[in-house]
């Protein structure tokens, strides 16, 4: 009897299976996946956010891909570098956004509506507390032609901090003028031109003693690295890396107690870096701002900022920049 009820039993499961798969109302993998592909193509590439948080305005950036119909992100908060997002879905024109843990306080959660090509929405974290933010499509910078350049401007004249300005301006600051150079010797304050620049070609002396931690922002929004960290740190996160996302090529390591120098050029968002003569990173597209970034409006021209608010000493000199002309 109990082998007879199996087999009776058995072809009445796989009916119940079969009809609930061609039930109207089961959502199938492949109608579901199509679904969530429509819904997230309008959000596809990458963001310029802009956070209000309690305090000022601070720049933030997504990169919003597909894979097999999948939703994945890439997202910046206000420092460290662009690292992967908990969790993206997005549905009649909203976005829901778990940004990468550590990034912003915890438990934050990014909600925004898509309007005219633009995202605007709150970001709330597990406190309560809410933020309102925006997002604009950042721009290609794409350039035709060659560029023709300008005059070198001397932006350090080896005397003192004209032309400087310090991002926090307070008492702590410890940025000092010593034999022709620009000296930090502790965690102080970036220090930023007061000029700012579009496209150019900038030759910058920096030298190390002992651990550091800086970094040359070009347009005060893509950090070149400084830095001669204690123990082992990615390739993307060392010396003459666009911070976090272009790695050097060949690898490159700080000379503790001597002089180095980068020359950099940047025209739209290509970059080229030259370390001691060698070039490490050779006309690579930077794809958003780095963490620290003054801003995230990526189309208008920016400053040149030393990196300040990390440990240890380092010292610039030499700091010349050639401007690219304006095109006709």
């Amino acid at each position: 009897m109990k082998g007879q009820r199996k087999l009776f039993l058995a072809p009445l499961v796989v009916a119940l299976l079969v009809s609930w798969g061609c039930s109207p109302n089961a959502k199938s993998p492949v109608s579901s996946t199509l679904s969530e592909s429509a819904s997230i193509k309008p959000f596809l590439g990458r963001w310029d956010l802009t956070v209000k948080t309690p305090t000022k305005d601070r720049g933030s950036w997504l990169e919003i891909s597909e894979k097999e119909g999948v939703a994945e992100g890439l997202m910046l908060g206000f420092g460290g570098h662009a690292l992967p997002t908990e969790k993206i879905q997005a549905k009649d024109g909203t976005i829901d956004i778990m940004p990468p843990k550590g990034l912003f306080p915890e438990g934050t959660e990014f909600k925004g509506k898509l309007t005219d090509g633009r995202i605007a929405g709150t970001a709330t974290n597990a406190k309560g507390e809410t933020w309102q933010w925006t997002g604009q499509k950042a721009p290609s910078l794409e350039r035709t032609g060659t560029p023709k350049w300008g005059k070198p401007i001397r932006l350090f004249n080896g005397r003192n901090l004209d032309g400087w300005r310090l991002r926090n301006p307070v008492p702590s600051a410890v940025w000092s003028v010593r034999h022709g150079a620009m000296v930090k010797t502790a965690k102080s304050s970036d220090i930023i031109t007061t000029s700012k620049f579009e496209d150019f070609k900038l030759h910058v002396e920096f030298k190390c003693d002992g651990s550091c931690n800086s970094g040359v922002y070009l347009r005060g929004r893509y950090e070149v690295q400084i830095a001669e960290p204690a123990g082992e740190i990615p390739p993307n996160l060392s010396l003459g890396a666009i911070y976090g996302f272009i790695a050097p090529n060949p690898a490159a390591k700080v000379r503790l107690g001597k002089w180095q120098s980068y020359d950099i050029t940047l025209v739209g968002r290509t970059v080229t870096v030259v370390l001691d003569g060698q070039t490490i990173i050779d006309q690579r597209e930077i794809p958003g701002i780095t963490g620290g970034a003054l801003d995230s409006d990526e189309a208008a021209p920016g400053p040149i900022y030393l990196q300040g608010g990390e440990h240890g000493q380092v010292a610039f000199r030499n700091i010349v920049i050639t401007p690219a002309l304006p095109q006709s």
